[in-house]
This record gives structure tokens, C-alpha cells and sequence, in this order.
């Protein structure tokens, strides 16, 4: 076990710079973007500013946890551990409920029409993302008195946060195919224009970019949420290799941060314009000079 335990340490050591550097990359990416809608951006940088925390935080403290028990340095392991739990039990339910209102603002937009800039305002946005941190935070702190409850809190996030965005998307698709019988059928010009103002082949990409992460966040998750369900209900029958597999599951969770980063650039272009821009102004030989 000692073994794999430094592999998985080396691993995400490796992860946590990969992070750091890609999230860097998108907030700067993002801060010079003026095309985006201003609360859609936000979104964007409250999600890639979580990811950039896994780096800074939640990686290095699960490392310093491995570290402890690869050592037997058991004073440090369980306030290493109790860090863990709450950096990460905060900055996942970040990830995920930013998610979810990246799909419900998709679904304003579409439904909306001229009038979703007028409804979804950078201030009201300012104040969903703001709640989002400070309910994840709450709730994993929490873990401090009771980590069932925290358990509970993550599963109740988790679970409305599926039905959200599931609801979303299948809106989006339906509204999307009447959308393609409209025009197929010869629907007039002024008929399609009143009722989809916006434009429907870069709509569907944008809605592309957010299936993906929040595809990619799914898969990232999975693992560790059927590995800890199966924790709690056999608590005392958890084996080495069991325990193990948890910590592998948990290097999976961080590999999203790093991955988030990787979509952004591919499905997002002006996001890939402006990390293109940032990167060869880095190294632009006036810049090293």
C-alpha cells in the first residue's frame, strides 16, 4: 500500500501544476474576453476559479494526508484528512451547482429571447455565485460535527443538481427539434427570427461546451460516489485495497480540474482565441526580454 500511495502522491502532484497552470491560463483568458454575455462569463470564472483552488489547496493538503500515513506521522494525518474533506466537499458542489446554472441560463437564453439580458443580470448572477460558496462551504464544514450530515448535504446538492440540468437539456433539445420541423416545414423567416433571435448554430455549440463539462464532471465523480456510498454502509469491512481504490477515485476527482481547462480551449473559441493571445504574449521575445 505504501507503494501505491507515493505513486498516487506523485500523481497528483503532477495534477496540482497542471491546474494551477491551465486555470491561470482561463482566467486570464477570460478576464480579456469581451464577447461573452458578462453573466455567463462569470459563471465561467466562478467555475474555473474552484478548479484553480483544487490545485492550490485541495490537491496539496490530500498529498500532505497521503504523506502522513505513508510516514506514520499520525498527529498530522487526521487534521490533513479533516482539511481535505472540507476543501473538497466545499469546491465539488461549487463545480457542480455552477454547472447546473450554466444549463439553466442555456435554457433562459433560448426561452427568453431578447428579453434574457433584461432577467439574467450580472448582479443577480453575482449573487447565485456567491450563495453557491457560501452553501457548499457551510455544509462542509459541517463535517467538524457530524460527517453524515455533510454526506447528506453533498448527496441533496447532488441530486437536485442532476434533476436541474437533466430538465434543462431535454427543454433545450425539445425547443431546439421543434425549432428544425419549423424550419423544415417552411415556416416563414419572420416567424423563426421573432420566436429564436439568436443564433441558433452558435447556440448549439455553446450548449456543445457545457454538455461537455458537465459530462466530464460526471465521469470525474462517479467513482468516488459509488466507492463512498459503499464506505458508509460497510464502514468496518473496508478493506486495504478498497481504501485504496478511494484514493485513486479521489485522484480522478482532482484530474477534472485539470481537464476543465483542456475543454474550455477546444470548445469554447473565443476562450481558445484569448488563451492563443495570452500564450504568445508570454513568449514573445519583448516579453522575456
Amino acid at each position: 500500500m505504501r507503494g501505491e500511495l507515493i505513486s498516487i502522491s506523485v500523481l497528483n502532484i503532477f495534477l496540482s501544476l497542471t491546474a494551477i497552470i491551465g486555470n491561470v491560463l482561463i482566467q486570464v483568458a477570460l478576464y480579456k474576453e469581451t464577447s461573452l454575455h458578462s453573466a455567463m462569463k462569470l459563471l465561467l470564472r466562478s467555475l474555473s476559479v474552484s478548479d484553480l483552488l483544487v490545485g492550490l489547496i485541495s490537491v496539496p493538503l490530500a498529498v500532505t494526508y497521503w504523506m502522513s500515513v505513508i510516514f506514520e506521522h499520525w498527529k498530522i494525518c487526521p487534521f490533513a484528512l479533516g482539511s481535505t474533506v472540507i476543501a473538497s466537499y466545499t469546491l465539488g458542489p461549487v463545480s457542480l451547482l455552477t454547472l447546473t446554472a450554466i444549463s439553466v441560463d442555456r435554457l433562459l437564453a433560448l426561452k427568453l429571447g431578447l428579453r434574457y439580458r433584461q432577467v439574467v443580470t450580472l448582479k443577480r448572477i453575482l449573487a447565485i455565485v456567491i450563495s453557491f460558496w457560501v452553501i457548499s462551504f457551510i455544509s462542509a464544514t459541517i463535517y467538524l460535527w457530524d460527517l453524515h450530515i455533510t454526506l447528506l448535504c453533498g448527496s441533496a446538492i447532488t441530486g437536485l443538481c442532476l434533476v436541474t440540468s437533466v430538465y434543462s437539456y431535454t427543454r433545450i433539445y425539445l425547443e431546439l427539434r421543434h425549432h428544425q420541423i419549423q424550419v423544415q416545414g417552411r415556416a416563414s423567416h419572420e416567424q423563426v427570427s421573432q420566436e429564436y433571435p439568436l443564433n441558433v448554430a452558435r447556440y448549439r455549440k455553446a450548449v456543445s461546451s457545457t454538455l461537455w463539462l458537465q459530462g466530464t464532471l460526471i465521469l470525474c465523480y462517479l467513482p468516488i460516489a459509488i466507492i463512498g456510498s459503499m464506505w458508509i454502509q460497510n464502514y468496518s469491512e473496508f478493506s486495504s485495497s478498497m481504501y485504496l481504490a478511494r484514493q485513486w477515485a479521489a485522484s480522478l476527482v482532482f484530474l477534472n480540474s485539470s481537464l476543465n481547462p483542456i475543454l474550455y480551449f477546444w470548445k469554447i473559441r473565443e476562450v481558445r482565441q484569448a488563451v492563443k493571445v495570452t500564450i504568445k504574449h508570454l513568449f514573445s521575445p519583448s516579453t522575456m526580454n
